[in-house]
């Protein structure tokens, strides 16, 4: 069981497209997967079609007793294997401290429930308010989208950085899996001097390759619906990437055991 955080400090960025793309790999794998979106704009929720739920990701932080998120996973319209914690506008409110520990109500109100899931995605706000690091509190992974302009870039720096300022002070397993660089246009120029400045900065942690412009993401979205199950030549490029990325992001399988030969086996018999 993974649990991930998506997150940017600038808006625009298609944070929420990165989330629902991992969602998408997983649901090709048939994971079993939980959306928790923490991004008042609710557009993972919408993505996932879910409308009118009983309680949202506002009500889990405003209980934040231990295992009560269990009560506000819903249905999503992509099928029985992705599960979702939706948002609403009125979480917005909830974006400031709140006494002591505020930052960890989330990995307090989920308690057990990652466990019923072989991963978990957080959609954050864009933004390092309350709500980001109770996203972050609550992940043992963390993914930063950006986009190859200077202000995106500058923009990831600055959520490494909150990374790691998390890990120090309430989440040790927490760290830094991968900056992934969205929208990217291989040809334009300008965009290859921002990845070569990412990757001087950060090295290894930039996954490549990045993201291009797709436009089987805005059409995936409008008909809720997982981008894997697009075929134009892009988007089917597209769904390679987002695959290789949660290979990165997931913990690689155990060993199997060894069956020993046939004839051994008829022999062992």
């Amino acid at each position: 069981m993974t649990v991930i955080a998506v997150l940017s400090m600038k808006g625009g960025v298609g944070k929420s497209t990165v989330a629902l793309g991992l969602a998408s790999a997983a649901w090709d794998r048939d994971l079993r997967s939980l959306v928790i979106d923490l991004d008042p704009q609710a557009n993972a929720t919408m993505a996932l079609d879910v409308t009118s739920p009983a309680f949202t990701t506002s009500d889990v932080l405003a209980d934040a007793r231990p295992g009560v998120a269990a009560d506000a996973i819903v249905d999503s319209g992509w099928g029985p294997a992705v599960k979702v914690i939706a948002s609403e506008r009125a979480l917005e409110h909830r974006n400031v401290a709140a006494g002591r520990n505020s930052a960890l109500r989330l990995r307090t109100a989920l308690a057990t429930t990652p466990r019923q899931f072989d991963l978990v995605i957080i959609d954050c706000p864009p933004s390092l308010g309350e709500l980001t690091r109770n996203a972050l509190s609550a992940a043992d992974r963390a993914v930063v989208v950006t986009e190859p302009n200077h202000f995106a870039v500058h923009g990831a720096a600055e959520a490494v950085e909150a990374i790691d300022v998390i890990r120090a002070a309430t989440t040790p397993g927490l760290r830094a899996s991968a900056i992934v660089i969205n929208r990217l246009r291989p040809d334009d120029r300008e965009h290859r001097l921002h990845v070569d400045a990412l990757h001087a900065e950060h090295g290894d942690l930039v996954f490549s390759p990045g993201i291009p412009d797709c436009p089987g993401f805005p059409q995936s979205q409008r008909a809720e619906a997982p981008i894997h199950t697009w075929t134009s030549p892009g988007s089917r490029e597209v769904a390679e990437i987002l695959d290789d990325l949660l290979d990165l992001l997931l913990p690689p399988a155990p060993p199997q055991p060894r069956q020993p030969p046939v004839s051994l086996k008829r022999f062992l018999t």
